[in-house]
């Protein structure tokens, strides 16, 4: 099933508010009135209000009177297949998720439709969010079926997907061979009629025996790849996949960009080297606030980072959510280092609604090493969201930036385009049978939730990777008398 989307070779958006880039002054450009020319899947033309401009005859007129007209938002942390779990891990501690949700633990509980439809559900639930491009740590593979089934998923959303084939050890057959071998195929299919590219997500270069680890670096090194990524959180979380561990394997000054999840622990000589080789770190604000992971660091690298969702079966799917949290933590721990270590009151606010939407836009579009997406320039690809800027919400908006980013929400979306197709318009996907979708992935999710009720949680205690002890954090008590509040699930 290929997305069924609405294409005109010639559209022009006209009227609107258009949120543009500048290169030679690395800033947003406000252009009132304006008009965007697509052409295929590229930014033809941006005029003004007092540019006139012929356009063929088969040009597609959108009146986007009123409206924002934004580059698409991208999303560099991801893991799409997880959707079905939605609700079931509302509360759920990042050791609880690595014995519940994770790869391994989900292993034998979804079949390759499973991960099919929970991937299309998910791509689609974000382009919905005007989310336009996704890279994604595609680690819901247990064999060449589930492999297939992300990747075809992936293809037939419809949404710019950099597709992180995951290699991992496994216990159920699927070697580090076999895997290896599907990445290579995929890197040698002809994609070019798709929104789709291929990557390598890998966690083990630290914790798997060096033999597996090798392989891996030589498919990184000699196989055609778009991106590499790679959690990296280090402290009690192993996971210690530091850029210095990838610059002492000879993977950081590449063409190949590479993305780093988390950043948990980041030390100095990490931020340097992100620095230094103009490679990027994916903050995912409300995944690290959800579940604990840490991102003290994280403000400090701010011109190297980009955003990402993470486990979008938790919590929101759209990056404006994560860069507003995002911004406003920032905004607190440097208001703070002013106020409660000297005393004094912030004069000036430490960040602002530009610098939280160059995040959620360009800085993506730079980590993926492709200065044509997250940024509305002529050449740049047509990936679009048009906010309607006359919603309860948005009304009244003189700024537009600000308008998006400290004021709108997924509904507001009314129109989004990728590759220069409609993805979404008027308010409505556009992919064939959508209502079809939704009942074969409430069919899968009912039954992957019913299989996740009756899986008994783990009790934690003692040591948590052989490094710390467990301990539970205060638990917040918002009831007057007995009893916190806390609650139950309601499954």
């Amino acid at each position: 099933m290929l997305a069924n989307i609405i294409h005109a070779s010639s559209i022009v958006l006209q009227g609107g508010t258009i949120i543009a880039f500048d290169d030679s002054t690395s800033s947003l450009n406000i252009l009132r009135c304006g008009s965007l020319h697509i052409v295929n899947d590229r930014i033809h033309a941006i005029y003004d209000e007092t540019q006139s401009a012929t356009f063929p005859a088969d040009t597609q007129f959108i009146n986007v009177t009123n409206h924002i007209v934004s580059p698409g938002f991208i999303d560099t942390h991801r893991h799409g297949w997880q959707t079905a779990f939605k609700t079931i891990g509302s509360n759920t501690s990042l050791p609880e998720y690595f014995h519940r949700f994770g790869e391994f633990p989900s292993e034998g509980k979804l079949d390759s439709e499973d991960v099919y439809i929970g991937q299309l559900a998910g791509l689609l639930e974000a382009i919905n969010a005007g989310v336009t491009t996704t890279l994604d740590h595609a680690h819901g593979i247990w064999g060449d079926d589930t492999a297939d089934a992300g990747l075809n998923a992936s293809i037939d959303s419809g949404a710019r997907v950099f597709y992180g084939h995951t290699i991992h050890q496994l216990d159920n057959g699927y070697t580090i061979e076999n895997q290896i071998a599907k990445l290579k195929s995929y890197a040698t299919m002809d994609l070019s009629n798709t929104s789709v590219e291929i990557g390598l997500a890998y966690d083990g270069w630290v914790t798997s025996p060096a033999d597996v680890t090798a392989k891996v670096v030589d498919v990184a090194k000699n196989v055609n790849l778009s991106v590499i990524t790679t959690h990296f959180l280090g402290g009690p979380w192993k996971y210690g996949n530091s850029p210095a561990v990838m610059h002492s394997l000879g993977l950081l000054n590449r063409t190949t960009p590479f993305v780093f999840s988390h950043g948990s622990f980041m030390d100095a000589t990490d931020l340097s080297l992100l620095r230094s080789t103009d490679q990027y770190l994916s903050i995912t604000p409300e995944s690290e606030l959800q579940y604990g992971h840490s991102n003290v660091n994280s403000q400090l690298i701010l011109d190297q980072a980009c955003v990402g969702v993470d486990t979008h079966f938790t919590f929101s799917t759209d990056i404006v959510t994560q860069v507003r949290m995002w911004l406003q933590e920032v905004r607190n721990r440097l208001y703070n280092q002013v106020l409660l270590s000297r005393w004094h009151a912030a004069a000036t606010n430490p960040m602002s609604a530009n610098q939280a939407f160059l995040l959620g836009t360009r800085n993506g579009g730079l980590a993926l090493h492709r200065d044509y997406i997250g940024v509305i320039k002529v050449g740049a690809k047509a990936d679009i969201v048009v906010y309607d800027g006359m919603s309860p919400g948005m009304l009244g908006w003189v700024d537009p930036v600000a308008a998006v980013i400290m004021h709108s929400n997924v509904g507001d979306v009314k129109h989004v385009l990728v590759d220069g197709k409609f993805v979404k318009r008027d308010g409505k996907l556009t992919i064939e049978d959508y209502s079809g979708i939704q009942q074969r992935f409430l069919k899968s999710a009912r039954k992957i939730q019913r299989v996740y009720k009756d899986f008994p949680s783990a009790v934690l205690e003692g040591s948590f990777n052989d490094i710390t002890l467990y301990e539970d954090p205060t638990q917040v008590d918002i009831l007057r008398g007995d009893g916190t509040g806390y609650g139950v699930k309601y499954l």
